[in-house]
């Protein structure tokens, strides 16, 4: 028998779910009618203008069935959350190819050219968005949350606003510009305010679901899409695969936070970057041939040889993209680390086989990787979690300009590269040791080491040691301070080719490579 109390909080509930029918909102759904028959019949009531969660990173774990059933349908005006703007022929690139976007709000758009040639154009809304923060922003629609607090953007235009949302036809006036965060500081130190999405349906992919609704995601696959569950009025999820029951320790996120499943009549496994030890090797041989191409290669694998000797035995790392994700090839039979990624993969290894290629598994800058023995997978979430909460040692980061002051930028060249900040702006505000691996100087010879940087900003003071093709860098009131220089190199032509203030230590050493280059090669094998 009911008692009073139990009698009240049934009628609160149920007066909360009749207003959130009426407002709109997602109701309760039961198991009984979870089941759809196609991804068509999953996205009948979409309409012009909603607002669409989408999870997936790069072209993993993206719901591409639900997508076409959107471009099949024929609506437009839509408004998209999502890490990606997609790739120009696949996935949101399909919707973008046929204007049915008005609004991105994503993290990185750097891979689709129909997207920036419509961004310049004046055609679409972009709302950049730092990874990290775009997770828990889709998280804290799905937990009830009125408002967080982050440290990602902080003394940069994520915080200061200002930035060009919207452009006018001739790609040169602006319409629209981003709106500042207000700044609270809690203990010392600052934060950003930032708000939830509003949503109105989410669609993400998983590879497994029974009929309750229970979740199963596959390497990194999972990314996004377990954070988006939840979020809006209703989640729709595409699996390959549809069981009875999933074994309950089996169960990566329970049914209660999905509405609609529908089975995949598609499964592309589509790869954007496809990378392998033996392609590598013959890429290496190539070049043998061609002296610029040479350089290159051995400029880039010079920084990431020396950035190895910043591990030690049992650290966990975050590798960034660019030169940093060529560490994980070069760190093998060297040290036992852990190198995770910002896309939830914690003990990456090298490039695979062609043999051992697995869609379903990339590092942070889309190529095929192998799995360390040892390893796993996480959410977006989760995985900045690690960061921001000091669970890693150390964030290895790619770089455009690197101030004598340690500021950072490194995600968009105004006028020339519209990229995004992607988990930039999350790994390097959460005070966890920073390296900067990148080239010295840009095209013609331009120093990349500046008294200030002159392109918008991905954190100031940021930088703890900067490696670079001539020398490693440490800062300190002054300046930099050059630590050590590359054997082929002198102090006159690292002072030449940098602008900021520079000291040279007393102690200066010469970096060791213990084994140089081509003979690198050789590990491939």
């Amino acid at each position: 028998t009911w008692g009073i109390q139990e009698k009240e909080m049934l009628l609160r509930v149920l007066r909360r779910v009749t207003a959130n029918q009426r407002a709109g909102i997602k109701a309760f759904s039961t198991s009984a009618n979870k089941i759809y028959p196609s991804a068509d019949e999953a996205v009948k009531d979409f309409k012009d203008g909603c607002t669409i969660a989408m999870g997936g990173f790069g072209v993993v774990g993206i719901p591409e069935n639900g997508v076409w059933a959107l471009v099949q349908k024929g609506i437009k005006n839509l408004k998209i959350v999502s890490n990606i703007a997609g790739i120009g022929d696949w996935g949101i690139g399909w919707l973008l190819q046929r204007r049915q976007v008005s609004e991105m709000n994503a993290s990185y758009v750097g891979e689709n050219p129909v997207f920036e040639k419509q961004y310049m154009e004046g055609e679409i809304i972009l709302n950049l968005i730092p990874q990290g923060s775009l997770a828990e922003r889709i998280r804290a629609n799905v937990a009830g949350l009125g408002a967080l607090f982050v440290k990602a953007g902080l003394g940069t235009c994520v915080e200061e606003g200002g930035f060009p949302i919207k452009l006018g036809k001739d790609g040169k006036s602006v319409v629209k510009v981003s709106r500042p965060r207000p700044k609270y500081n809690f203990g010392g130190r600052d934060y950003l305010l930032e708000e939830p999405f509003e949503v109105d349906y989410t669609m993400i992919k998983a590879y497994k679901a029974d009929r309750n609704g229970n979740l199963r995601f596959r390497k990194t696959a999972r990314n996004f899409n377990p954070d988006m569950a939840g979020a809006g009025k209703a989640t729709l999820v595409e699996v390959e695969q549809i069981v009875d029951e999933l074994p309950p320790d089996q169960i990566h996120y329970p049914g209660c936070f999905v509405n609609r499943i529908y089975k995949a009549a598609t499964i592309s496994r589509k790869i954007e970057r496809l990378k392998t030890r033996q392609e590598i090797a013959s890429t290496s041989a190539k070049n043998t041939t061609s002296p610029q191409l040479k350089k290159a290669d051995i400029m880039r694998n010079k920084i990431a040889k020396r950035a190895v000797q910043e591990l030690s035995e049992g650290m966990y790392c975050n590798l960034g993209v660019g030169i940093p994700v060529l560490v994980a090839n070069q760190i093998i039979g060297k040290v036992d680390v852990d190198l995770q990624g910002e896309n939830g993969i914690i003990g990456m290894g090298q490039y695979p086989l062609p043999h051992e290629v697995d869609a379903d598994l990339i590092n942070a800058g889309k190529e095929t990787i192998t799995e360390k023995i040892g390893h796993s997978h996480s959410c977006s979430s989760a995985a900045f979690g690690m960061m921001r909460g000091l669970h890693l040692h150390m964030t290895m980061i790619g770089g455009f300009q690197v101030s004598e002051k340690g500021d950072l930028a490194n995600w968009i060249i105004p006028g020339a590269k519209v990229k995004g900040m992607g988990g930039a702006m999350d790994l390097v505000s959460c005070g966890s040791k920073v390296i900067v691996a990148m080239e010295h100087t840009g095209p013609g010879g331009v120093s990349k080491v500046i008294p200030e940087c002159t392109i918008p900003l991905t954190g100031k003071g940021v930088v703890s040691r900067l490696i670079t093709n001539l020398g490693v860098f440490d800062f300190d009131e002054e300046g930099l301070v050059l630590m050590e220089i590359d054997p082929d190199t002198t102090v006159e032509e690292v002072k030449k080719s940098t602008t900021a203030k520079l000291k040279i230590s007393p102690n200066l050493k010469k970096i060791k490579y213990e084994q140089f280059l081509l003979q690198l090669y050789s590990l491939y094998h």
